[in-house]
């Protein structure tokens, strides 16, 4: 490649470093450097000079650390989300920013079905029962997947390959989406209104991008719809659900069970500093708050944004930031978001 710009990848580990440095050099990125176990805040004094970004959706791309960056032209989302990328600033300054639109589909819906499972066989407790030493099963029963209505919320890729396996359970499938995926139609399923779906759902899991007209879908109005004791999976965004309405599902026994892989402000709730205290609301404050709640809670498992981490999905997910900012060096911009 001719033309060479500087490169910056924040936020990966060791084994992405290498995947990463092979890619890189197979398509002649050679100005890059890596900051392994360092997100974008830790390091912006040595990105003064970077034109290309790239950062995984635990860097916050925020328009203060934009400031720091002068130069910068691109940012590569390792993600399909880019959420945590102010838009705005990022118009308002001619950045582009592109993502990985398809790497873990199957891989979500997989782990969807983990969280699912785990939820309805009660694998959580019964294993921390036998770490005790108690075999005592009373209690530990759980409840079959076949014949319960699964209710998707989101039916693009994701969502889709969660109801192609739903329907290998022999699932009664209900979809809820702007925009109507006629293969869900073909598997069985038929499309409802949020409100119906809610309220015939023995599980409920959410597969949307958070946005203005997504976050707080599930609320504190709606909660109360929900089909009492369903089980609630969110492997999406945290933001989709507000915080303080599922903690008032699980206390009233709406919701059964509930199996995250994502949470409202995750990134600030997992900070734990006077700096994070500072640059956030009261309102988020309270957020952060419940989060600590809810991670404890009885009726919960969490896992720290894994569903999409595999070994497969991660060489995907490189694989195309590399061609993204190749073709953004080459004038011909892939995967374009904004």
């Amino acid at each position: 490649m001719g033309c060479q710009m500087k490169i910056s990848v924040v936020d990966l580990d060791e084994y992405e470093k290498s995947v990463l440095e092979r890619e890189f050099s197979q398509k002649g990125l050679k100005d890059v450097k890596f900051f392994v176990g360092k997100g974008i805040s830790e390091v912006p004094e040595s990105l003064s000079q970077t034109e290309v970004l790239a950062c995984f959706v635990h860097s916050s791309v925020t328009p203060e650390i934009l400031e720091k960056m002068p130069k910068l032209k691109m940012i590569a989302a390792m993600s399909t989300g880019y959420d945590h990328i102010d838009s705005k600033a990022c118009k308002d300054k001619g950045i582009i920013v592109s993502n990985v639109p398809s790497y873990g589909n199957k891989t979500v819906a997989e782990y969807t079905f983990a969280l699912i499972l785990a939820a309805a066989r009660k694998i959580n407790s019964a294993r921390d029962r036998v770490v005790r030493g108690d075999f005592n099963y009373n209690g530990l029963m759980g409840s079959e997947l076949n014949g319960k209505t699964i209710g998707i919320i989101g039916t693009g890729r994701i969502g889709y390959q969660v109801a192609k396996i739903a329907a290998g359970f022999d699932m009664n499938i209900i979809a809820y989406d702007s925009f109507k995926n006629e293969e869900i139609v073909k598997l069985g399923g038929r499309y409802a209104g949020l409100e119906e779906l809610l309220s015939l759902s023995d599980i409920i899991t959410i597969h949307l991008p958070l946005n203005e007209n997504t976050k707080h879908l599930i609320n504190e109005k709606n909660i109360e719809k929900i089909k009492k004791g369903a089980i609630l999976i969110n492997t999406a965004r945290g933001g989709i659900v507000q915080t303080r309405a599922l903690i008032k599902g699980l206390e009233k026994g709406i919701i059964s069970s509930a199996g995250l892989d994502v949470l409202e402000m995750e990134k600030e709730s997992l900070e734990n500093n006077e700096a994070m205290i500072s640059r956030n609301s009261c309102e988020e404050l309270k957020i952060i708050s419940l989060n600590n709640l809810l991670i404890r809670h009885p009726k919960v498992f969490f896992t720290p944004h894994v569903a999409f981490y595999t070994k497969e999905a991660v060489q995907r997910i490189i694989e195309q930031t590399a061609a993204n900012i190749a073709s953004f060096i080459e004038g011909n911009p892939e995967n374009r978001v904004i």
